[in-house]
């Protein structure tokens, strides 16, 4: 019997678990956690099936994401970023696939939406330049894909209403640095360093742009929503971290106090604060589970209520991670100064959820953006769409 996404995933946590202090003293994966991840897919989760990706449907790697950051949220962390852009190679051939990722290709990416720097056109292609940063994963990546300005002889290309003009070059890491620039709090083991590029010659068939439709049709890529499905899987580390963090406090709650003889599982503010957690990690799963399946179910039917259903997942994946960062606060406080040690793994959980959560999939804007699209006001709140 084939073995699925899921329980590769849940084979590796004991691996990914023996290394947690690795990951996050050398601020990146394990060479040998990535390379097991990698042969299972587990870093592109959302590559099409002709390019020998599992090209799944984003409840399923949602599942996957989620088991994987209950033990660590960087590695987690890394399965959601390397999917989320590895799915773009839907936009581009098979034959620039290969070109880029080997025959038969083996699709490890990272990149930034940020745009980092400019690509200048060419004759065949563009000049990209820049620097680009919080590309998670990058140690193991074999391609970035840059978001760049575009220019040409006359300069910055804008639109009408003056924006610039942007188009996606996929670059290999070999051809430029990659800087060492990672020193955070918390999501350590991601490696979200920089890389930078000088005048590098990249091919039209190599780039493309967000809004244009994909190469391989299935609704995974459908330009309107792509990025949603990416997004679910950022709540997916955020309510797998939040898990990890209640099994850590369980583990503190029930094997004594630094200042009481009584356990804290006997108190009952803290009954209370499980309780709660619970409900919170609970409830706000099952809204990303039924809003985004709501939305994936309209996208696969090609219903025209696709954009309706696509404001609710959006609002159900921002919820999603401010909640879970609100309950690893709760425990956090309610673990008092069991917390703060490393060898419960409850701050390291705490760490991460509150560097993840500066996420632009978490922010607040996403529930201004909310409202206003449900009032029928003009939607003006900042986001990436």
């Amino acid at each position: 019997m084939t073995e699925t996404l899921l329980q590769s995933a849940k084979n590796l946590l004991p691996m990914i678990r023996a290394n947690l202090d690795r990951i996050d003293s050398d601020c990146r994966l394990p060479p040998e956690l990535a390379e097991a991840m990698s042969q299972k897919d587990l870093f592109g989760l959302y590559v099409p099936k002709v390019l020998g990706g599992p090209e799944s449907d984003p409840i399923t790697a949602f599942h996957v994401v989620e088991a994987i950051s209950s033990v660590d949220g960087s590695t987690g962390w890394c399965s959601f970023n390397g999917t989320a852009l590895t799915a773009a190679v839907s936009r581009i051939s098979i034959a620039a696939a290969k070109e880029l990722f080997g025959d038969p290709p083996d699709v490890l990416g990272s990149g930034s939406a940020r745009s980092g720097g400019t690509a200048i056109v060419v004759d065949g292609g563009y000049t990209v330049t820049g620097r680009w940063n919080y590309l998670s994963g990058v140690d193991h990546a074999k391609c970035l894909f840059l978001n760049c300005n575009l220019a040409d002889e006359n300069g910055p290309v804008t639109t009408e209403a003056g924006t610039p003009v942007s188009r996606v070059a996929i670059v290999p890491v070999k051809d430029g640095t990659v800087h060492s620039t990672w020193s955070t709090m918390g999501m350590r083991g991601t490696a979200s360093n920089d890389a930078e590029f000088i005048d590098l010659f990249v091919p039209a068939s190599h780039t493309y742009v967000r809004t244009e439709p994909p190469v391989h049709e299935n609704p995974l890529y459908n330009p309107q929503t792509a990025i949603l499905c990416s997004w679910t899987l950022a709540a997916a580390n955020a309510l797998g971290m939040a898990r990890g963090a209640m099994d850590a406090f369980m583990q503190i709650a029930t094997t004594g106090s630094t200042t009481s003889p009584k356990l804290l599982r006997d108190r009952t503010t803290v009954q209370t604060t499980v309780g709660e957690c619970e409900a919170i990690i609970g409830a706000g799963r099952s809204y990303v589970l039924s809003a985004v399946g709501a939305m994936w179910e309209s996208q696969v039917a090609k219903e025209p209520d696709l954009m309706d259903k696509a404001v609710h997942a959006r609002l159900s994946i921002a919820h999603a991670i401010r909640q879970s960062v609100d309950v690893v606060d709760k425990l956090f406080y309610a673990a008092g100064t069991g917390s703060i040690h490393r060898s419960n793994g409850l701050e390291r959980f705490f760490r991460d959820l509150h560097v993840s959560g500066q996420h632009i999939s978490g922010l607040h804007s996403n529930y201004e953006l909310g409202g206003q699209l449900l009032l029928g006001a003009e939607p003006t709140a900042p986001t990436y769409s």
